[in-house]
């Protein structure tokens, strides 16, 4: 049976609040060595760009192929997909090789180094103090019941299975500051701001993709499209529900 705890406000002046602001500032603080680290900005690859438009325009008429008539899905269709000369076709042989481009740009092997130490040196470093002063404390409870399946998540550090599953402890109180402070982040520093570490861990584990495999789904994508346009049937829908509405 879970025992239930009464914590010390002590902790909540001490351990809670304090880990709350230090993980604040550091990430206010990663945003500005971001910054100062990122140097001058480079101009992004014409080539890289364009097929990222194309890739946008192809999904946003996918999601809007049955608002257009058949014959104009059809050519645009063709535009896009075209054994010859479509958007979206890349010929074999034709496809880049994204990590010897990596390779062979220093600059941009510098870039993803300087990105990486930014976010693994802090991370580290506040773990280990974390680790070292805050270590086994019970910091909060969560106003809700949980179920088992969140202990591990919760209570990392603390290996009492007496206790309920809503305590939080501090260890784990620092694990969910570090991924869910992405929306204060956005209001202090804006959307477009470099503290974001599950994109970064997004970004890091999908580095050396071929953006030519990106632009074949995106064509079976659409090749596969049933066309089945709705704009012939709005007018019998739209009296039908205008009879419900008199009835």
């Amino acid at each position: 049976m879970a025992e239930d705890l009464v914590l010390d406000t002590a902790i909540r002046d001490w351990v809670l609040i304090p880990l709350s602001v230090v993980m604040v500032l550091i990430g206010v603080l990663r945003y500005f060595v971001s910054k100062l680290m990122k140097g001058s900005s480079q101009i992004p690859d014409p080539k890289i760009v364009k097929e990222g438009q194309v890739i946008i325009r192809a999904r946003n008429l996918r999601a809007g192929a049955n608002y257009i008539p058949a014959k104009s899905f059809r050519a645009r269709k063709a535009y896009y997909s075209n054994e010859e000369n479509g958007l979206l076709h890349v010929p074999k042989g034709q496809a880049a090789n994204p990590q010897a481009q990596m390779f062979s740009d220093p600059n941009m092997a510098m870039d993803m180094m300087k990105k990486n130490l930014s976010m693994i040196i802090p991370q580290t470093l506040t773990f280990a103090w974390v680790n070292f002063f805050f270590s086994g404390f019970v910091a909060a409870k969560i106003p809700f019941p949980l179920t088992q399946r969140f202990r591990a998540m919760l209570q990392n550090g603390i290996d009492l299975s007496t206790v309920d599953v809503s305590y939080v402890s501090s260890r784990s109180w620092y694990f969910l500051n570090l991924f869910g402070l992405r929306g204060l982040f956005s209001l202090i520093l804006g959307e477009e701001n470099a503290t974001d570490d599950t994109q970064r861990m997004m970004q890091m584990s999908g580095f050396g993709m071929d953006p030519s495999k990106t632009l074949g789904a995106e064509k079976d994508g659409l090749d596969i499209v049933q066309h089945d346009w709705v704009l012939p049937k709005f007018e019998q829908r739209a009296e039908s529900v205008l009879r419900k509405l008199v009835k």
